[in-house]
């Protein structure tokens, strides 16, 4: 199923959109007039303080039938088993970490949706004081039917690995694919549908929102273009509904509210506080063409920058196909150590620095300070490579999610899942000592 969608022409740009059914939806020179057009509600979102500065100020004026406030009141929704914000589960562990490809449910047997299928694998702070992070893994089977999610803690960034989400949102459709990627923002209502057992990774950050990095001296073009990103046209369900349930996800816990009409009633909006997708085989890469090796943060896709310049609460990074050209240079990732926590996964295909062991679906934690670097075979051929023009990459797509943050890890990812490959530490074992001098 293909949905509309309209290009961003930029990050902080103001777009508008009224569904074809209902032409002139959009109030003319008021946000809120007296009396909207085809007697709708006029309600404002707000993605951050009133006098945030202008260029950081983000909302968006929803036009629909009935205002967000029409629910019964919030229960318990516990339907979610393994999602958590409880850091504490687990004792601390330096150690390096890869994953097995994560287990979809069961084509037979229960049903499980997007929002039940949130899996918590590492995190740290606190959604309540609105800073930190989670990393999560869904695993679903079924559409959700009459249902909805928003996350009252931060943004969800959503990188299916495999399996077609059809994502409906109060601002429109959009379908993201693997090796595409969405971001809902927070307080933003969606809901998520599948044709076939699907599975994916989730950033979720709690302090502000993702954003382009700047480019400094590359200059104005280059890395993932804002005019690459779309966001949905104006959609709204027509269809009679009984019962709607709204999930709230609220200070790491999941809450349930009933209506009797579908969240999905927008029939025009406009601003600049959206939900966007983007497709990573438009990311123009930067790299280099002479010697040595860039730093990682050349890939970086989106970022959600800390109160420390320069120093991200986390970054989306790919590695993505390209060419590779350096003389005189070890072209892997270098072994290093570094004061940000790296969460890998793999989309497709096979990582340039790790071809075994580190499968698509799975993923691997280098935490703070902890080395990690090529395995030996990726050693070995890249110190004997004939240094010629190459591609590589091609057909992968590997992505990172860094962070300044300590993660620590849940009991779901070291036990439940039992996912976790104990052997991840010999691929460096058979690294020798080449060191020589000469008499």
């Amino acid at each position: 199923m293909t949905y509309k969608l309209q290009y961003l022409s930029g990050f902080g740009s103001h777009f508008s959109s009224e569904d074809e059914r209902c032409p002139n939806s959009l109030p003319v020179a008021q946000n809120s007039p007296q009396q909207c057009p085809y007697g709708l509600y006029a309600e404002q979102l707000s993605g951050s303080a009133f006098t945030a500065p202008r260029n950081e100020n983000v909302r968006t004026w929803l036009y629909r039938k009935l205002p967000s406030a029409v629910h019964m009141p919030f229960q318990p929704y516990n339907n979610a088993k393994y999602l958590t914000q409880n850091w504490d589960e687990q004792p601390p562990n330096p150690n390096q970490m890869r994953w097995k490809p994560f287990d979809m449910p069961a084509t037979s047997g229960k049903g499980v949706t997007f929002v039940e299928g949130i899996h918590t694998v590492c995190g740290a702070g606190d959604a309540r004081v609105r800073h930190g992070l989670a990393v999560h893994i869904y695993l679903c089977n079924v559409s959700m039917n009459d249902s909805a999610l928003y996350n009252s803690d931060g943004d969800f960034l959503i990188v299916p690995q495999e399996g077609i989400l059809d994502i409906t949102t109060e601002l429109g459709r959009m379908t993201v694919a693997p090796n595409e990627i969405c971001v809902i923002p927070q307080g933003i209502r969606f809901a998520v549908k599948v044709k076939a057992p699907s599975r994916g990774y989730i950033l979720e950050v709690y302090d502000g929102h993702f954003c382009l990095p700047d480019l400094g001296p590359i200059g104005a073009n280059g890395l993932a273009n804002p005019r690459d990103f779309e966001t949905p046209v104006a959609w709204f369900d027509n269809a009679d509904v009984s019962e709607f349930n709204v999930i709230s996800k609220y200070q790491g816990s999941l809450f349930v509210a009933k209506q009797k009409h579908s969240v999905f009633d927008v029939v025009a909006w406009h601003g600049n506080y959206v939900p966007y997708k983007y497709d990573l085989s438009k990311f123009m890469v930067i790299n280099s063409v002479s010697f040595d090796h860039c730093d990682p943060s050349i890939f970086t896709v989106l970022t959600c920058p800390s109160l420390r310049p320069g120093t991200a609460i986390a970054d989306f990074v790919i590695f993505p196909p390209r060419w590779s050209v350096q003389e005189h240079t070890f072209r892997p990732p270098y072994y290093h150590r570094n004061c940000m926590s790296e969460f890998m996964g793999l989309i497709l295909g096979r990582y340039e620095a790790k071809e075994e062991g580190f499968a698509a679906g799975g993923a691997t934690l280098h935490s703070i300070m902890t080395p990690h670097g090529p395995d030996v075979k990726c050693f070995d051929g890249a110190s004997k490579a004939d240094l010629k023009p190459e591609r590589i990459a091609e057909g992968t797509q590997a992505f990172m999610f860094e962070s300044s943050l300590s993660l620590a890890v849940t009991k779901w990812g070291v036990e439940t899942c039992q996912k976790l490959d104990a052997q991840y530490y010999e691929c460096w074992q058979a690294l020798k000592n080449n060191f020589k001098i000469d008499n």
